[in-house]
């Protein structure tokens, strides 16, 4: 199962977002967060694009244990309700 590391920021996101859509291809229905120890609005990013590869495939897809930094910045940006 596809689990990001530790970072996830704008250096890394495109190696990610990657992995994390070839995952969902493969029909992982969740992604688990709690590893993720550095983010920024590039993870916002990140996520919604998985949600987006997910629904586009309708099909469900559960992003879990988000760290309260990731949450924070779902909840700045308006999206926490979309993706958490």
């Amino acid at each position: 199962m596809y689990q990001p590391a530790d970072t996830l920021t704008l250096a890394n996101a495109r190696l990610v977002l990657a992995e994390g859509l070839r995952a969902i291809s493969a029909g992982q229905a969740e992604i688990d967060l709690s590893r993720l120890a550095t983010v920024d609005s590039a993870a916002v990013a990140t996520l919604l694009a998985w949600k987006r590869a997910a629904a586009a495939r309708k099909a469900p897809l559960a992003l879990t244990n988000p760290p309260p930094s990731l949450r924070s910045l779902t909840e700045l940006y308006g999206v926490a309700g979309l993706l958490l």
